[in-house]
């Protein structure tokens, strides 16, 4: 976006800060900056070899994506091209099959991952439980007890894994009020600060407090994620950054560092702040699909986390259905930080607002990863038939081949 000055001859690059960062004009170029807005902190690759990605490019963009509630039958590329992508990829048994990248985007490029990050901290937490160092049924105060005084204390480590906390948290993004719009202004990601609003992620989430028992139905909150990369934190007496880069972005034969954006201490904002690459986000998403094991053949995430993930059981549906949120995902669920939408699909995603997802398919050996700039936080119309395009892909590739 650009404007003009008075006389309409000389071009005047727009001013993009922490005000205006988010808006719908702007995202497309602030999610692909973040760190010319926010302060960041790099996740570091490490300096084992880069993961090969094979290549064996084949043209999928009329592949039909069936009806959804929100759409027509229609082609894949109708999908990608009316959905704000920057950049989308598809990779079966390890393969890529599809990478386009759109505007200003690029190989290089780090984009804003949003509540993608979620299900990288969450398989940080994994690869502890795996470890032995992090007990899911231990309380959260355990491991932190500043939080006794919060609405947190009796909440467990699965509670918030799940997302199933009694905390009391508004996750309306278009509300200025809402809680997980005041995280934004205590950690310093916007420029307003109401008088007497604690300063910092740790401090913030010590005022939260509960309506409601803990382990009740599911409610989408951020704030959990936000208090399982503290205990994180505290298990290895390390931060974020550096304790992602040795379990994880090290292991994986990433090709860039990652980025995370953080608050004023350099704490980083876990539910939300993760950049990467599109190719790197793909290697993470393989893990998924592979048992755990990397494109490098390396275990990075324990079996035991990984089938634990695709499992669920009824309790963890039963308490989906019984949430307040309008998912519009039926049978579905959310479980160790990935979402489950459909019954009917071997799927699970990672999902960020504004249009951020990994899909992964471990039946099919399928990952699908789409970066993209919605102008609103949520939308339907967009989100239902990227899964159902990615479905319908990954049905496609991994169909048995007729002579």
């Amino acid at each position: 976006m650009t404007e003009t000055s008075p006389d309409q001859t000389v071009p005047v690059e727009p001013v993009i800060d922490k005000d205006n960062w988010q808006d719908a004009d702007n995202v497309r170029w602030s999610f692909q900056h973040v760190d010319q807005v926010l302060p960041t902190t790099p996740i570091s690759r490490g300096t084992g070899p880069v993961a090969e990605l094979p290549v064996a490019l084949q043209d999928l963009g009329e592949v039909e994506v069936p009806k959804t509630e929100f759409s027509e039958a229609r082609s894949v590329r109708s999908v990608i091209e009316t959905s704000d992508t920057d950049a989308w990829m598809v990779m079966h048994n390890g393969t890529v099959l599809t990478e386009e990248y759109f505007s200003t985007m690029g190989p290089e490029t780090e984009h804003l991952l949003m509540s993608v990050s979620k299900s990288l901290v969450g398989t940080v937490a994994g690869v502890l439980v795996g470890a032995g160092d992090l007990d899911p049924n231990r309380r959260i105060t355990e491991y932190v007890p500043e939080l006794a005084s919060s609405g947190y204390a009796g909440a467990t480590i699965r509670h918030i894994l799940d997302m199933r906390s009694g905390i009391k948290f508004s996750e309306n993004y278009l509300d200025p009020q809402s809680e997980v719009r005041q995280i934004e202004e205590a950690i310093g990601w916007s420029e307003s600060k109401p008088e007497g609003q604690p300063t910092g992620m740790y401090e913030f989430l010590t005022t939260l407090e509960a309506k409601s028992e803990h382990g009740g139905v599911y409610q989408y909150r951020s704030c959990e994620t936000d208090v399982l990369g503290w205990v994180c934190e505290k298990i290895a007496g390390e931060s974020m950054q550096t304790l992602m880069s040795r379990v994880l972005w090290s292991r994986i034969g990433a090709e860039h560092d990652a980025l995370i954006a953080t608050d004023q201490y350099g704490v980083g904002m876990f539910d939300g702040g993760i950049n990467t690459t599109l190719r790197d986000l793909a290697r993470f998403g393989y893990l998924y699909s592979n048992r755990g094991i990397s494109l490098t053949g390396e275990q990075v995430v324990p079996t035991s986390w990984i089938g634990d993930t695709l499992t669920g059981d009824a309790d963890i549906r039963q308490a989906f259905a019984d949430g307040p949120d309008d998912n519009r995902m039926p049978g579905g669920m959310y479980h160790n930080q990935f979402w489950f939408p459909f019954p009917d699909s071997h799927a699970f995603l990672a999902l960020g607002i504004h249009g951020q997802m990994i899909y992964m398919n471990p039946g099919a050996n399928f990952v699908g990863v789409k970066l993209s700039s919605w102008g609103l936080p949520q939308d339907a119309r967009k989100l239902f038939p990227t899964i159902r395009a990615f479905d319908a892909l990954a049905k496609t590739v991994s169909a048995p081949v007729v002579d």
